[in-house]
Order: C-alpha cells, then sequence, then structure tokens
C-alpha cells in the first residue's frame, strides 16, 4: 500500500454565520404552548430519566431497526436515558432564546452527523418521546400539555436537522470530505497497555484524507459475530492530523459488576480485528478540540483511556507550536498506562513540555522506577502547586475524574472560557459536582 496524503486543515464545524442563519429561520414556539411547557418543565425534569428510559422501551419495539444505531450497552447502564434526559431539559428550558443553546446542540449534531442520523428519523423520535411523557405522567399529561411538549420538540428537532443538514454539507465539501461510511484498513494494531490498543486505519481506496482538529473523533461500524444489530461506536482520534492515517487507541472495556456487560465492540477490535482488516468509518466530527489560535499556555489533563483526545492535542502543540504544554496523566497504575514512553520522549526532546504522572495505586514496580509524580488523586492543592493558572484546559476522562477536575478549576477561579473538556454522555453529571 502507498502513502496515503493528507488535505489542507479542516474543522467540520459550523460557524457563527452558520448558527445565526438557523436562528433566524427558526420558526418560534407558540406563546401559549411555551408558557405551558414552562410551567410543566419541573415535572417533566423531576421524571426525565423514567420518560426517556420509557421512551428507547418503547422505540425499539415500535422501529427494532433503530437498535443498529444506538449503543445498547448504554442502555442498560442508564447513560444513554441520561443523556437524552438532561438534552431534552436543557433544551427546553432555552425555546425562548433559541441562540443561547445552539452551541450545546451543536454537540448533540456532531455526533448525530457522525452516527449519519437523518430528518425522517426525527419524527419517530417525537412520536415515542411523547408517548413516553404520557405513559410516566399519566393523567397529569392532558392533551393540552402534550401538544406543548410536542411544539417544543418539533422546535428542538428543527434546529437539529438545520445543524446536520449544514455539518453533512460542509463535511463533504471539505477537500477529500466523504458523508456515510468509508472503508479503512487496519495498517497497524499496537498494544499501548494492558488494556489500550491502538489501531492505525489508511483507506482502502488509497486516496487522501481529510485533516481534523485535534480532539475530534470518529465512528466506526462493526459487524461482530453472533450480534444481531450493528454496532456503531465513537472513538477519538489519538495522533495529530496530517500524518497520512487516523489512529484509535481503544481501551478493552471489561465487565464492571454483575449485569453490566463487557463492551462488544472493545473486546471484539482487541480479540479479532487483525492487521489488514476492514473498518467502515465516518468522516471527523466533534467540538471539543484544541484552539490552535491562542499562544496562552496549555494544560492537557487526562485520566484513563481519555488521555486519547489529548495525545492528538500534545503530538500537534509540539509539531505546530511554541507555547507551553503541560500534560498531566491519571492512571491505575503503569500496566495500564498507555503511551507514557512517547510522552517521557516528547518531554527530552520539546523544551516547551512538561508532564507529570499521577498513580491512584502504584505497583512496587512503579515505586521502584519512580515513574509518577504523585499518588492517589488529583486534587486541588497539587494542581495549584503544579500548573500554571493563566492557561487553557482542557480535560478527559472517566465521570469521577472529570467532576473532580470541573470542580477543582472553578474552585481555583480559572475561567469559564479557559475550561474545555469531553464527555460521552450527560453534561449535567459533570456540572452537577459545583
Amino acid at each position: 500500500m502507498t502513502p496515503t496524503t493528507t488535505t489542507p486543515f479542516q474543522s467540520f464545524q459550523l460557524n457563527h454565520l452558520e448558527f445565526e442563519q438557523i436562528a433566524r429561520t427558526l420558526k418560534p414556539i407558540d406563546r401559549h404552548q411555551l408558557e405551558i411547557v414552562n410551567a410543566t418543565l419541573p415535572v417533566v425534569a423531576e421524571n426525565a430519566e423514567a420518560i426517556t428510559t420509557r421512551f428507547y422501551q418503547r422505540m425499539f419495539v415500535n422501529h427494532p431497526d433503530l437498535k443498529n444505531i444506538f449503543n445498547q450497552t448504554h442502555q442498560v447502564t442508564g447513560r444513554q436515558p441520561r443523556a437524552l434526559a438532561a438534552a431534552v431539559y436543557a433544551a427546553a428550558a432555552h425555546l425562548n432564546d433559541m441562540t443561547s443553546i445552539l452551541p450545546a446542540l451543536e454537540r448533540i449534531a456532531q455526533k448525530h452527523r457522525s452516527l449519519q442520523i437523518k430528518p425522517e428519523q426525527y419524527p419517530i423520535v417525537g412520536e415515542n418521546l411523547l408517548g413516553a411523557i404520557k405513559e410516566v405522567l399519566g393523567d397529569a399529561a392532558t392533551d393540552e400539555i402534550i401538544d406543548a411538549w410536542a411544539g417544543a420538540y418539533g422546535v428542538i428537532a428543527d434546529a437539529l436537522i438545520r445543524m446536520e443538514e449544514a455539518l453533512y454539507r460542509d463535511t463533504e465539501s471539505q477537500p477529500a470530505g466523504w458523508n456515510g461510511f468509508r472503508n479503512f484498513v487496519v495498517d497497524k494494531k499496537v498494544q499501548e497497555s494492558d488494556v489500550i490498543t491502538s489501531f492505525y486505519l489508511k483507506p482502502e481506496d488509497n486516496k487522501s484524507i481529510p485533516e481534523f482538529i485535534p480532539g475530534q473523533y470518529i465512528t466506526v461500524k462493526m459487524e461482530v459475530d453472533g450480534e444481531p444489530y450493528t454496532h456503531l461506536r465513537q472513538y477519538s482520534l489519538s495522533d495529530r492530523p496530517g500524518v497520512g492515517y487516523y489512529r484509535i487507541s481503544v481501551k478493552r472495556e471489561d465487565s464492571p459488576k454483575s449485569g453490566i456487560p463487557a463492551g462488544v465492540v472493545s473486546s471484539y477490535l482487541h480479540s479479532q480485528v487483525e492487521e489488514g482488516d476492514i473498518l467502515p468509518i465516518t468522516a471527523p466530527a466533534g467540538d471539543f478540540h484544541l484552539d490552535m489560535a491562542q499562544d496562552t499556555p496549555v494544560v492537557l489533563m487526562s485520566g484513563g483511556v481519555g488521555l486519547t483526545p489529548l495525545m492528538s492535542m500534545l503530538n500537534t502543540l509540539v509539531e505546530q507550536s511554541s507555547r507551553e504544554v503541560t500534560f498531566v496523566h491519571a492512571a491505575i497504575n503503569g500496566n495500564v498506562h498507555a503511551f507514557k514512553n512517547h510522552v517521557q520522549e516528547t518531554k527530552k526532546q520539546a523544551l516547551n513540555v512538561r508532564s507529570f504522572v499521577i498513580y491512584e495505586k502504584p505497583t512496587e514496580q512503579d515505586v521502584k522506577e519512580h515513574a509518577f509524580a504523585k499518588d492517589g488523586y488529583i486534587t486541588l492543592d497539587w494542581m495549584t502547586e503544579n500548573l500554571p493558572k493563566d492557561a487553557d484546559f482542557y480535560f478527559c476522562g472517566p465521570t469521577p475524574f472529570m467532576k473532580a477536575v470541573n470542580l477543582a478549576l472553578k474552585q481555583w477561579g480559572v475561567p469559564s472560557d479557559k475550561i474545555h473538556y469531553e464527555f460521552f454522555g450527560s453534561f449535567g453529571d459533570i456540572e452537577s459536582a459545583n
């Protein structure tokens, strides 16, 4: 296979003009319906998770083909219903000024574009969501209330459809961009730790691939032996753009406890997918990304496999910038710590890079090798002693890690526009710690 090349830097993002155009053309909800939605928001919020759980149950019975799109593991854990509940509530609470919520809705639109969600699927969602509200609230959900929420859903769906149309158009119009799924070959498979393996992906057609903004992700489509449905999973790109391939670094998700299934796709990737195999993927997406226009110091903080988008940022900064970079990684111990040698070598070669390692439960070998700067967890005291406050902070990791870092940064007084994070779930789970 001959080497592939990349095209000039592209974003796959909506710009301010597109936001303004969408906001101007949205048909507002009827004033009376808006009053009803606002009056019933508290009771809907109180029952939001029950409503969205019932919504998914209804939808999958009525349209089982949609199981090919939605992550079934997240249905079992409740993660997907919680995320949808938070999104619907937040959007409904801003119906009188959709411009304030459009940037947050773009996060959803980006994921939808990556998953190839289409306009014709929105009526299905609306019908089952309204049916779930009626079922959960019972007689309290009068026809007038259901009609009002139908109006609210219509505005939210219209905003998302318009955003996604713009994203589909912009993605396909980029040099080397594409819509739908494109076949990529696993060029290399590299074990990075006991639980994380990297897959280097090159296009099967050997044509050029578009660049992306460090921090973005792709969707991988998997047909797993013995599984009745297609599985779609979103994985952050873990190397910088411009290298002729896309790299994803996947953690094998073992079953954390009884009743919670192991990661179907991650297990299959680790145990069955080999070099030379084909993986269909969508073009890069995501609103969590490195702002290369800034010249301030950068702090990259990761927990576990959350380091993958930050590796892309680190490698890009080293290649293209002289900004001061501090890379902080927290892991259980050295056995599960991916890319530790790469980061150490990067720090030696790049004078603008510092790094810190924090192990929750270091092994004897970790202690012997002095492989970490701190044991336990990241704390506010440690951050104030070791990190620059006048920096842009980017972080990603498990929910407890995200809550702790987000809370510590805000207690430290870091401005909200300097705090950037990626989380594949309900953002309310992160902000609720404050």
